[in-house]
Protein backbone atom coordinates (compact mmCIF):
# COMPACT_ATOMS: atom_id res chain seq x y z
CA UNK A 1 0.00 0.00 0.00
CA UNK A 2 1.15 3.55 -0.77
CA UNK A 3 0.47 7.02 0.07
CA UNK A 4 0.04 9.83 -1.89
CA UNK A 5 3.22 10.63 -2.33
CA UNK A 6 4.23 6.76 -3.95
CA UNK A 7 5.88 6.01 -0.95
CA UNK A 8 4.82 2.42 0.54
CA UNK A 9 3.43 2.85 3.87
CA UNK A 10 5.16 0.72 6.50
CA UNK A 11 4.36 -2.92 7.58
CA UNK A 12 4.93 -4.98 10.59
CA UNK A 13 8.37 -5.17 10.37
CA UNK A 14 9.45 -2.53 8.50
CA UNK A 15 7.30 -0.49 11.64
CA UNK A 16 9.47 -1.86 14.13
CA UNK A 17 12.63 -1.23 12.18
CA UNK A 18 11.83 2.33 11.70
CA UNK A 19 10.73 2.53 15.51
CA UNK A 20 14.60 1.14 16.02
CA UNK A 21 13.12 -2.40 16.86
CA UNK A 22 12.05 -0.81 20.51
CA UNK A 23 12.42 -3.09 23.19
CA UNK A 24 11.46 -1.04 26.37
CA UNK A 25 7.77 0.58 26.09
CA UNK A 26 6.24 3.05 28.03
CA UNK A 27 2.40 1.80 27.98
CA UNK A 28 -0.29 4.63 27.14
CA UNK A 29 -2.01 5.39 30.80
CA UNK A 30 -4.79 8.01 30.86
CA UNK A 31 -3.52 10.96 32.27
CA UNK A 32 -0.26 9.60 33.30
CA UNK A 33 1.96 9.01 29.96
CA UNK A 34 1.97 12.83 29.16
CA UNK A 35 4.67 14.41 27.29
CA UNK A 36 6.80 15.12 30.24
CA UNK A 37 6.63 12.04 31.68
CA UNK A 38 7.64 10.54 28.05
CA UNK A 39 10.33 12.82 28.04
CA UNK A 40 11.61 11.23 31.60
CA UNK A 41 11.44 8.01 30.62
CA UNK A 42 13.43 8.28 27.83
CA UNK A 43 16.34 9.75 29.86
CA UNK A 44 15.99 6.48 31.59
CA UNK A 45 16.16 3.67 28.58
CA UNK A 46 12.71 3.96 27.50
CA UNK A 47 12.98 3.13 23.80
CA UNK A 48 8.89 4.03 22.73
CA UNK A 49 6.16 5.76 24.21
CA UNK A 50 2.76 5.99 23.56
CA UNK A 51 0.50 9.03 24.03
CA UNK A 52 -2.52 8.24 26.84
CA UNK A 53 -5.96 7.05 25.34
CA UNK A 54 -7.83 9.91 23.25
CA UNK A 55 -11.49 9.26 23.14
CA UNK A 56 -11.91 9.60 19.27
CA UNK A 57 -15.66 10.60 19.73
CA UNK A 58 -14.87 13.45 21.73
CA UNK A 59 -11.97 14.50 19.70
CA UNK A 60 -13.82 14.59 16.58
CA UNK A 61 -16.14 16.83 18.17
CA UNK A 62 -13.44 19.60 18.65
CA UNK A 63 -12.93 21.76 15.64
CA UNK A 64 -9.39 24.17 16.46
CA UNK A 65 -6.29 23.22 17.54
CA UNK A 66 -6.52 25.10 20.87
CA UNK A 67 -9.76 23.12 21.69
CA UNK A 68 -7.97 20.05 21.23
CA UNK A 69 -4.82 21.03 24.02
CA UNK A 70 -6.45 18.69 26.72
CA UNK A 71 -5.95 15.41 24.51
CA UNK A 72 -2.99 16.28 22.42
CA UNK A 73 -0.89 19.67 22.08
CA UNK A 74 -0.45 20.55 18.17
CA UNK A 75 0.07 24.51 19.04
CA UNK A 76 3.16 24.38 20.91
CA UNK A 77 5.19 21.77 18.37
CA UNK A 78 6.52 19.46 20.91
CA UNK A 79 4.96 16.42 21.38
CA UNK A 80 5.36 14.29 18.47
CA UNK A 81 8.50 17.12 17.22
CA UNK A 82 11.44 14.70 16.42
CA UNK A 83 14.89 14.59 18.87
CA UNK A 84 12.03 15.04 21.75
CA UNK A 85 9.08 12.84 21.43
CA UNK A 86 9.70 10.19 18.94
CA UNK A 87 9.47 8.00 18.15
CA UNK A 88 5.68 7.48 19.27
CA UNK A 89 2.90 6.07 19.04
CA UNK A 90 -0.76 7.85 19.75
CA UNK A 91 -3.88 5.70 20.96
CA UNK A 92 -7.33 6.25 20.41
CA UNK A 93 -10.76 5.04 22.15
CA UNK A 94 -13.56 4.20 19.71
CA UNK A 95 -16.41 2.29 19.16
CA UNK A 96 -16.95 4.63 15.43
CA UNK A 97 -14.69 4.04 12.69
CA UNK A 98 -15.59 7.41 11.37
CA UNK A 99 -15.26 9.22 13.67
CA UNK A 100 -11.92 7.27 14.76
CA UNK A 101 -10.45 7.71 10.89
CA UNK A 102 -11.35 11.56 11.38
CA UNK A 103 -9.35 11.85 14.26
CA UNK A 104 -6.08 9.67 13.54
CA UNK A 105 -5.60 11.63 10.48
CA UNK A 106 -5.62 14.86 12.43
CA UNK A 107 -2.56 13.69 14.20
CA UNK A 108 -1.35 11.38 11.73
CA UNK A 109 1.99 14.19 11.04
CA UNK A 110 3.07 13.90 14.83
CA UNK A 111 3.20 10.40 15.23
CA UNK A 112 4.48 7.07 13.70
CA UNK A 113 1.75 4.90 14.33
CA UNK A 114 -1.79 5.29 15.76
CA UNK A 115 -2.77 2.54 18.19
CA UNK A 116 -6.50 1.03 18.50
CA UNK A 117 -7.23 0.59 22.89
CA UNK A 118 -8.80 -2.95 23.15
CA UNK A 119 -7.66 -3.20 26.66
CA UNK A 120 -9.16 -0.66 29.01
CA UNK A 121 -11.22 -2.83 31.45
CA UNK A 122 -12.64 0.18 33.33
CA UNK A 123 -16.40 0.83 33.81
CA UNK A 124 -15.97 4.15 32.64
CA UNK A 125 -15.07 2.50 29.13
CA UNK A 126 -17.84 0.03 29.21
CA UNK A 127 -20.39 2.73 29.55
CA UNK A 128 -18.59 4.18 26.84
CA UNK A 129 -18.39 1.07 24.90
CA UNK A 130 -14.62 0.81 23.86
CA UNK A 131 -11.35 -0.61 24.99
CA UNK A 132 -12.48 -4.43 26.58
CA UNK A 133 -15.49 -4.22 26.55
CA UNK A 134 -15.37 -4.43 22.32
CA UNK A 135 -13.92 -7.60 22.59
CA UNK A 136 -16.80 -9.72 21.59
CA UNK A 137 -17.55 -7.08 18.98
CA UNK A 138 -15.11 -9.07 16.01
CA UNK A 139 -16.90 -7.29 13.49
CA UNK A 140 -16.82 -4.09 14.79
CA UNK A 141 -12.80 -4.24 15.72
CA UNK A 142 -12.29 -5.47 11.88
CA UNK A 143 -13.96 -2.55 10.89
CA UNK A 144 -12.03 -0.06 13.55
CA UNK A 145 -8.44 -1.22 12.37
CA UNK A 146 -9.28 -2.08 8.82
CA UNK A 147 -10.62 1.93 8.47
CA UNK A 148 -7.51 2.82 9.90
CA UNK A 149 -5.37 0.59 7.87
CA UNK A 150 -6.85 0.90 4.46
CA UNK A 151 -7.38 4.93 4.63
CA UNK A 152 -4.65 6.36 6.56
CA UNK A 153 -2.19 7.44 4.00
CA UNK A 154 1.29 7.90 6.01
CA UNK A 155 1.06 5.80 8.92
CA UNK A 156 0.10 2.35 10.27
CA UNK A 157 -2.07 1.04 12.51
CA UNK A 158 -1.39 -1.42 15.60
CA UNK A 159 -3.64 -2.67 18.58
CA UNK A 160 -3.19 -3.47 22.59
CA UNK A 161 -5.45 -5.85 23.52
CA UNK A 162 -6.15 -8.25 26.25
CA UNK A 163 -6.63 -12.21 26.87
CA UNK A 164 -9.44 -14.17 27.15
CA UNK A 165 -9.61 -16.86 29.69
CA UNK A 166 -9.37 -19.05 26.58
CA UNK A 167 -5.99 -19.42 25.10
CA UNK A 168 -7.55 -20.61 21.84
CA UNK A 169 -9.95 -18.17 22.12
CA UNK A 170 -7.08 -15.08 22.47
CA UNK A 171 -4.81 -16.79 19.83
CA UNK A 172 -8.10 -16.42 17.35
CA UNK A 173 -8.91 -12.68 18.50
CA UNK A 174 -4.91 -11.93 17.94
CA UNK A 175 -4.95 -13.64 14.32
CA UNK A 176 -8.25 -11.06 13.46
CA UNK A 177 -6.64 -8.49 14.53
CA UNK A 178 -3.71 -9.09 12.31
CA UNK A 179 -6.13 -10.03 9.23
CA UNK A 180 -7.92 -6.55 9.81
CA UNK A 181 -4.30 -4.92 9.27
CA UNK A 182 -2.71 -4.12 12.87
CA UNK A 183 1.06 -3.82 11.83
CA UNK A 184 2.21 -4.24 15.98
CA UNK A 185 0.19 -5.71 18.80
CA UNK A 186 0.65 -5.80 22.18
CA UNK A 187 -0.43 -8.54 24.48
CA UNK A 188 -1.60 -7.66 28.36
CA UNK A 189 -1.18 -11.01 29.91
CA UNK A 190 -4.43 -10.61 32.17
CA UNK A 191 -7.69 -11.16 31.34
CA UNK A 192 -10.86 -8.04 31.34
CA UNK A 193 -11.71 -8.63 34.42
CA UNK A 194 -8.26 -8.88 36.11
CA UNK A 195 -8.20 -5.09 37.35
CA UNK A 196 -7.84 -3.53 40.71
CA UNK A 197 -7.18 -5.70 43.75
CA UNK A 198 -8.22 -8.58 41.28
CA UNK A 199 -5.69 -7.76 39.19
CA UNK A 200 -3.42 -11.19 39.95
CA UNK A 201 -0.40 -12.10 37.31
CA UNK A 202 -0.52 -11.68 33.87
CA UNK A 203 -0.44 -15.01 32.21
CA UNK A 204 3.19 -14.88 29.73
CA UNK A 205 2.14 -18.76 28.42
CA UNK A 206 -0.88 -16.43 26.87
CA UNK A 207 1.28 -14.28 25.18
CA UNK A 208 3.71 -16.60 24.06
CA UNK A 209 0.94 -18.44 22.48
CA UNK A 210 -0.26 -15.47 20.62
CA UNK A 211 3.60 -14.37 19.28
CA UNK A 212 3.76 -18.27 17.96
CA UNK A 213 0.40 -17.79 15.79
CA UNK A 214 1.35 -13.95 14.63
CA UNK A 215 3.10 -12.53 11.93
CA UNK A 216 3.70 -9.20 13.48
CA UNK A 217 5.90 -7.51 15.93
CA UNK A 218 4.47 -8.62 19.36
CA UNK A 219 4.73 -6.27 22.86
CA UNK A 220 4.30 -8.49 25.85
CA UNK A 221 2.74 -6.75 28.50
CA UNK A 222 2.33 -7.37 32.26
CA UNK A 223 4.17 -8.93 35.69
CA UNK A 224 7.16 -6.02 34.69
CA UNK A 225 7.85 -5.08 38.47
CA UNK A 226 12.34 -4.50 38.48
CA UNK A 227 14.55 -3.96 35.36
CA UNK A 228 15.67 -7.77 35.69
CA UNK A 229 11.71 -9.12 34.43
CA UNK A 230 12.32 -7.55 31.19
CA UNK A 231 14.49 -10.33 30.03
CA UNK A 232 12.73 -12.64 31.67
CA UNK A 233 9.85 -11.82 29.72
CA UNK A 234 11.20 -11.77 26.22
CA UNK A 235 13.01 -14.83 26.96
CA UNK A 236 9.52 -16.70 28.23
CA UNK A 237 7.44 -15.10 25.83
CA UNK A 238 9.87 -14.62 22.84
CA UNK A 239 8.39 -11.05 21.96
CA UNK A 240 9.70 -8.04 20.17
CA UNK A 241 9.55 -6.09 23.53
CA UNK A 242 7.96 -5.39 26.57
CA UNK A 243 5.37 -2.71 28.10
CA UNK A 244 5.75 -1.45 31.40
CA UNK A 245 2.43 0.73 32.67
CA UNK A 246 2.54 0.65 36.56
CA UNK A 247 5.99 -0.31 36.88
CA UNK A 248 6.83 2.38 35.03
CA UNK A 249 5.28 5.03 37.02
CA UNK A 250 6.40 3.69 40.13
CA UNK A 251 10.14 3.84 38.60
CA UNK A 252 10.39 5.39 35.46
CA UNK A 253 14.28 4.33 35.71
CA UNK A 254 12.81 0.65 35.23
CA UNK A 255 13.82 0.59 32.14
CA UNK A 256 17.69 1.43 32.52
CA UNK A 257 20.36 -0.60 31.64
CA UNK A 258 21.13 -1.87 34.78
CA UNK A 259 18.89 -2.42 37.79
CA UNK A 260 18.77 1.13 39.17
CA UNK A 261 16.56 2.74 42.29
CA UNK A 262 17.09 6.40 41.61
CA UNK A 263 16.40 8.56 44.80
CA UNK A 264 13.08 10.02 45.01
CA UNK A 265 13.90 13.43 45.81
CA UNK A 266 16.00 13.68 42.41
CA UNK A 267 13.52 11.81 40.52
CA UNK A 268 10.89 13.96 41.69
CA UNK A 269 12.89 17.41 40.80
CA UNK A 270 13.68 16.35 37.46
CA UNK A 271 10.10 15.68 36.48
CA UNK A 272 9.19 19.07 37.97
CA UNK A 273 12.24 20.06 36.12
CA UNK A 274 10.76 19.10 32.53
CA UNK A 275 7.30 20.00 33.37
CA UNK A 276 8.64 23.36 33.70
CA UNK A 277 10.73 24.12 30.21
CA UNK A 278 8.00 23.07 28.46
CA UNK A 279 5.35 25.21 26.68
CA UNK A 280 3.09 21.92 26.40
CA UNK A 281 0.96 22.44 29.33
CA UNK A 282 0.97 19.43 31.83
CA UNK A 283 -2.28 19.29 33.98
CA UNK A 284 -2.57 19.03 37.26
CA UNK A 285 -4.11 16.30 37.77
CA UNK A 286 -1.08 14.66 36.20
CA UNK A 287 1.84 16.31 38.01
CA UNK A 288 0.11 15.40 41.48
CA UNK A 289 -0.43 11.82 40.58
CA UNK A 290 2.92 11.22 38.99
CA UNK A 291 4.67 13.06 42.55
CA UNK A 292 2.24 10.91 45.02
CA UNK A 293 3.68 7.28 43.43
CA UNK A 294 7.12 8.83 42.93
CA UNK A 295 6.85 9.16 47.02
CA UNK A 296 4.89 6.52 47.14
CA UNK A 297 7.24 4.78 50.04
CA UNK A 298 7.11 7.71 51.75
CA UNK A 299 3.72 8.50 52.33
CA UNK A 300 2.74 6.03 54.91
CA UNK A 301 5.67 7.43 56.71
CA UNK A 302 4.62 11.08 56.78
CA UNK A 303 1.24 11.50 56.43
CA UNK A 304 0.82 15.12 56.63
CA UNK A 305 2.65 15.31 53.88
CA UNK A 306 0.77 12.98 51.86
CA UNK A 307 -2.24 15.11 52.88
CA UNK A 308 -0.30 18.09 51.66
CA UNK A 309 0.56 16.93 48.77
CA UNK A 310 -3.56 16.19 48.34
CA UNK A 311 -4.24 19.00 48.46
CA UNK A 312 -1.55 20.79 46.96
CA UNK A 313 -0.99 23.34 43.89
CA UNK A 314 1.95 23.54 41.13
CA UNK A 315 3.08 26.15 43.10
CA UNK A 316 3.09 24.51 46.17
CA UNK A 317 5.39 21.14 45.13
CA UNK A 318 9.08 22.31 45.24
CA UNK A 319 8.20 23.51 48.78
CA UNK A 320 6.57 19.72 49.47
CA UNK A 321 9.52 17.78 47.66
CA UNK A 322 11.85 19.96 50.06
CA UNK A 323 10.27 19.57 53.39
CA UNK A 324 10.36 15.71 51.80
CA UNK A 325 13.95 15.82 51.58
CA UNK A 326 14.82 17.38 54.67
CA UNK A 327 13.07 14.80 56.70
CA UNK A 328 14.66 11.63 54.36
CA UNK A 329 18.08 13.18 54.99
CA UNK A 330 17.72 13.63 58.98
CA UNK A 331 17.05 9.23 58.81
CA UNK A 332 20.45 8.27 59.69
CA UNK A 333 19.81 5.21 57.05
CA UNK A 334 19.93 7.35 54.32
CA UNK A 335 22.72 7.81 52.37
CA UNK A 336 24.04 10.78 49.61
CA UNK A 337 23.56 9.21 46.61
CA UNK A 338 21.48 9.69 43.43
CA UNK A 339 20.57 6.18 43.38
CA UNK A 340 20.82 3.14 45.42
CA UNK A 341 24.54 1.78 45.09
CA UNK A 342 24.18 -1.36 46.72
CA UNK A 343 21.49 -3.54 44.59
CA UNK A 344 21.04 -6.70 46.15
CA UNK A 345 19.39 -9.69 43.69
CA UNK A 346 15.60 -10.57 43.30
CA UNK A 347 14.72 -12.68 46.07
CA UNK A 348 13.22 -16.62 45.42
CA UNK A 349 9.55 -14.75 45.18
CA UNK A 350 11.20 -11.89 43.04
CA UNK A 351 11.26 -9.07 44.93
CA UNK A 352 13.93 -6.91 46.83
CA UNK A 353 14.34 -5.18 49.68
CA UNK A 354 14.51 -1.14 48.45
CA UNK A 355 14.94 1.27 51.55
CA UNK A 356 12.26 3.95 51.41
CA UNK A 357 14.00 6.58 50.00
CA UNK A 358 14.44 4.65 46.59
CA UNK A 359 12.19 4.71 43.52
CA UNK A 360 10.80 1.00 44.16
CA UNK A 361 7.88 -1.07 42.53
CA UNK A 362 4.24 -0.76 44.47
CA UNK A 363 3.30 -4.15 45.50
CA UNK A 364 -0.34 -4.20 45.91
CA UNK A 365 -1.70 -6.31 48.75
CA UNK A 366 -2.86 -9.20 47.90
CA UNK A 367 -6.33 -10.77 48.91
CA UNK A 368 -6.29 -13.20 51.67
CA UNK A 369 -10.10 -12.47 52.67
CA UNK A 370 -10.78 -15.88 51.29
CA UNK A 371 -8.56 -18.33 53.74
CA UNK A 372 -10.98 -20.50 55.34
CA UNK A 373 -12.67 -18.28 58.60
CA UNK A 374 -11.73 -20.81 61.06
CA UNK A 375 -7.70 -20.85 60.53
CA UNK A 376 -5.73 -18.81 62.99
CA UNK A 377 -5.55 -15.39 62.77
CA UNK A 378 -1.84 -15.24 63.05
CA UNK A 379 -1.81 -18.15 60.16
CA UNK A 380 -3.67 -15.63 58.15
CA UNK A 381 -1.54 -12.84 59.20
CA UNK A 382 2.16 -14.36 58.26
CA UNK A 383 0.20 -15.69 54.89
CA UNK A 384 -0.39 -12.43 53.96
CA UNK A 385 3.13 -11.05 55.14
CA UNK A 386 5.01 -13.67 52.94
CA UNK A 387 3.30 -13.04 50.03
CA UNK A 388 3.15 -9.33 50.09
CA UNK A 389 6.59 -8.38 51.11
CA UNK A 390 7.53 -4.25 51.00
CA UNK A 391 3.77 -3.92 51.61
CA UNK A 392 2.76 -0.99 52.42
CA UNK A 393 -0.03 0.36 54.73
CA UNK A 394 -2.85 1.46 52.71
CA UNK A 395 -3.89 5.20 52.81
CA UNK A 396 -6.97 5.88 54.90
CA UNK A 397 -9.38 6.57 52.62
CA UNK A 398 -10.32 10.56 52.18
CA UNK A 399 -12.55 12.84 50.22
CA UNK A 400 -10.14 14.73 47.18
CA UNK A 401 -10.24 18.05 47.29
CA UNK A 402 -10.88 19.46 43.71
CA UNK A 403 -7.62 20.51 41.77
CA UNK A 404 -9.31 24.24 40.92
CA UNK A 405 -7.47 27.14 41.78
CA UNK A 406 -9.41 28.39 45.34
CA UNK A 407 -11.95 25.94 45.15
CA UNK A 408 -12.62 24.55 48.10
CA UNK A 409 -15.46 21.64 46.68
CA UNK A 410 -14.70 18.09 46.66
CA UNK A 411 -13.88 16.17 43.70
CA UNK A 412 -15.63 13.80 42.21
CA UNK A 413 -13.71 10.74 42.81
CA UNK A 414 -14.07 9.11 39.05
CA UNK A 415 -12.91 12.37 37.62
CA UNK A 416 -9.50 12.12 35.23
CA UNK A 417 -8.76 15.58 36.04
CA UNK A 418 -9.50 15.68 40.22
CA UNK A 419 -11.88 17.87 39.59
CA UNK A 420 -15.92 19.26 40.84
CA UNK A 421 -17.87 19.60 37.68
CA UNK A 422 -17.36 23.16 37.31
CA UNK A 423 -13.68 22.93 37.74
CA UNK A 424 -13.34 19.92 35.48
CA UNK A 425 -15.07 21.90 32.55
CA UNK A 426 -13.03 25.21 32.97
CA UNK A 427 -9.92 22.42 32.53
CA UNK A 428 -11.25 21.31 29.42
CA UNK A 429 -12.48 24.76 28.00
CA UNK A 430 -16.54 24.11 28.66
CA UNK A 431 -16.01 20.23 28.29
CA UNK A 432 -16.09 17.65 31.02
CA UNK A 433 -13.84 14.83 31.42
CA UNK A 434 -15.39 11.65 29.90
CA UNK A 435 -16.44 10.45 33.50
CA UNK A 436 -18.67 13.95 33.89
CA UNK A 437 -19.89 14.44 30.50
CA UNK A 438 -21.42 10.38 31.17
CA UNK A 439 -22.47 11.27 34.22
CA UNK A 440 -24.59 14.51 33.27
CA UNK A 441 -25.69 12.91 29.97
CA UNK A 442 -27.26 10.21 32.17
CA UNK A 443 -28.92 12.89 34.31
CA UNK A 444 -30.53 14.38 31.30
CA UNK A 445 -31.23 11.37 29.84
CA UNK A 446 -33.53 10.16 33.08
CA UNK A 447 -34.92 13.92 33.48
CA UNK A 448 -36.15 13.59 29.88
CA UNK A 449 -37.47 9.54 30.91
CA UNK A 450 -39.14 10.81 33.88
CA UNK A 451 -41.02 13.75 31.34
CA UNK A 452 -41.83 11.62 28.97
CA UNK A 453 -43.66 9.11 31.58
CA UNK A 454 -45.11 12.01 32.85
CA UNK A 455 -46.55 13.04 29.64
CA UNK A 456 -47.66 9.82 28.74
CA UNK A 457 -49.83 9.70 32.33
CA UNK A 458 -51.50 13.44 31.75
CA UNK A 459 -52.48 11.87 28.39
CA UNK A 460 -54.10 8.87 29.64
CA UNK A 461 -55.75 10.46 32.27
CA UNK A 462 -57.06 13.17 29.82
CA UNK A 463 -58.04 10.12 27.10
CA UNK A 464 -60.55 8.48 30.23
Amino acid sequence: MSNENGTKKLTGWELYEALGRPKKIVAPMVDQSELAWRILSRRYGATLAYTPMINAKQYSQLKTDSSKKIWFDKINDEEGADNLDRPLIVQFAANDPKLLLESAKDLQGKCDAVDLNLGCPQHIARRGRYGSWLQDEWDLIHSLINTLHENLQDIPVTAKFRVFDDVNRTVEYAKLLESAGAQILTVHGRTREMKGHNTGLADWEKIKAVKDAVNVPVFANGNILYQEDIEKCLKATGCDGVMSAEGNLYNPAIFSEKASHPYVVKLAKEYLDIVDSLKTETSVSAQKAHLFKIFKPCLSKWTDLRDRLGKGQPKDWRGIVEEFETRIKSDAEFKNEDELSDVKGLDEQGYRTVPYFYAQPYLRPTNVDNIEVEQNIDVKQQIENDIVPQREHLAVKETPVCVGENCTAAAFQKCTRQACLSCCRLLGKNIGCEVHEEKQNKRKETREIKKQNYRERKKARIGK
